[in-house]
């Protein structure tokens, strides 16, 4: 695999990395400080052998050392965390990757990645062999989205050859490791022992691909991976995590949320409701799909402008919903409201997920059946009650419309505000 020698992850750990390796555990509570966390995916491909599994694993490095940082010095300055060195620019503590100590021991840094991680098969922890190991700077890592793609990733030198070191945050470690079975597994478990304590970490996105019988599962969950990704031979398991990734998306997307708040509360039908949703849907379901296939505009100024319309479309839903007859909003407008919405999707999933990941199709489908999902759930929560209260009360109702509608207008026109600026500062860059 391009690492030379093989040793196993148990046992035969070096003593003086594994008792720096404790001692840094020990003093981690007190070293929180200054590691970012510029790259936020960790991805795992886990394929499918007659007697185990072989993963290739790609691991921001932050997440492997930012809880490693040693006791404080006569100066005041701490430890340096393994595997990286400290300088200060201008005044200000900066982490990078130590070169010197990488190519001392390569192997050392692979066992961190070991120690940080955990698969199960059975309910039982299995100890891998680890295979190669390869690090890159974010600016040059080569491409892992596909099986293909992160075996090429592990061949060749442990660090690009005639490349200066980079920032902690801005460098992946890439491992390969073998977990024999002994015959084929069917049902496992992937989870991860690392707690960085890295403002960001609880949104940091894990895509895990499952390669098996020529099919490729994607389970994609969010957090440090305290609880394990369940991979079964169910498809259905694999799309379950995107739907939940697109119901959290709209539901934790406050943007998106005001707007279908407004868009629920203006309707007086159950009629004018369905029309209005259905548009919606239809015109954010076509531009997530468009937009993550990249038919859409690649220029710095789209996803400001896409931003500064999908904050006026809230606008115009609360205006509407203010309104003495708020049914104006007509399934043309909702639909072409979607679209704007629908590129906002987009560009969250593509974060996520690359053009060329396999399964693609399921992927995005699940994703936008969770966006439905998340939007039907506002839609239930509000216009029921404020259906009935239409009904028996209609003064509630109205004064019920002008307390949603108004604070979400005034929130709305402060991003769009703030949106416009950066549209035309980039305009102007």
């Amino acid at each position: 695999m391009g690492f030379g020698r093989q040793r196993r992850a148990k046992g035969i750990r070096p003593p003086g990395l594994t008792v720096l390796f404790l001692g840094l555990l020990l003093f981690g509570g007190l070293a929180q400080a200054h590691f970012l966390l510029n790259i936020s995916i960790r991805v795992i491909h886990v394929e499918h052998l007659a007697d185990g599994l072989r993963v290739y694993l790609r691991v921001p490095m932050p997440l492997l050392v930012a809880n490693l940082v040693g006791p404080r010095q006569a100066d005041g300055t701490r430890v340096p965390a393994p595997y990286s060195s400290n300088r200060i620019e201008q005044g200000e503590l900066m982490h990078y990757l130590d070169l010197e100590a990488l190519n001392d021991d390569p192997e050392g840094l692979a066992m961190l990645v070991v120690d940080g991680h955990e698969l199960f098969v059975d309910d039982e922890p299995l100890d891998p062999v680890i295979e190669a190991i390869r690090v890159h700077p974010a600016t040059s890592q080569p491409v892992f989205s596909n099986l293909e793609q992160a075996r090429a990733a592990l061949q060749g030198p442990v660090y690009p050859a005639d490349t200066a070191a980079t920032y902690v945050g801005d460098t992946v470690v890439d491992v390969a490791l073998l977990y024999r079975t002994g015959g084929p597994v069917d049902d496992f478990a992937f989870a991860s022992r690392l707690r960085p304590g890295i403002e960001g970490e609880e949104s940091f996105a894990n895509l895990l691909l499952d390669h098996a019988g020529g099919a490729t599962k994607i389970y994609r969950v969010e957090g440090m991976l305290d609880r394990p990704i369940e991979v079964s031979r169910s498809i259905l398991t694999a799309a379950g995590t995107f739907v939940i990734e697109g119901v959290r998306h709209i539901l934790e997307g406050i943007d998106h949320v005001l707007f279908v708040l407004c868009l629920t509360i203006g309707a007086v039908t159950l009629g004018s409701l369905l029309w209005r949703v259905t548009g919606f849907t239809i015109g954010h379901t076509a531009t997530l799909i468009a937009g993550f296939l990249g038919y859409a505009p690649d220029g710095a100024w789209f996803i400001p402008t896409v931003e500064t319309a999908i904050a006026l479309s809230i606008i115009y839903a609360g205006v509407v919903a203010l309104m003495k007859r708020p049914g104006a909003a007509t399934f043309w407008i909702t639909a072409a409201i979607g679209l704007l919405h629908g590129f906002g999707f987009a560009f969250v999933l593509r974060e996520i997920l690359k053009i060329d990941s396999p399964n693609l199709g399921v992927s995005l489908v699940s994703f936008n059946l969770g966006v439905e999902l998340g939007q039907i759930a506002i839609v239930l929560a509000v216009w029921p009650l404020f259906f009935l209260v239409q009904r028996h009360r209609p003064r509630w109702a109205r004064a019920g419309r002008v307390a949603i509608a108004l604070p979400c207008i005034a929130v709305a026109a402060l991003w769009t505000g703030e949106r416009l600026g950066l549209l035309i500062q980039q305009g102007l860059t």
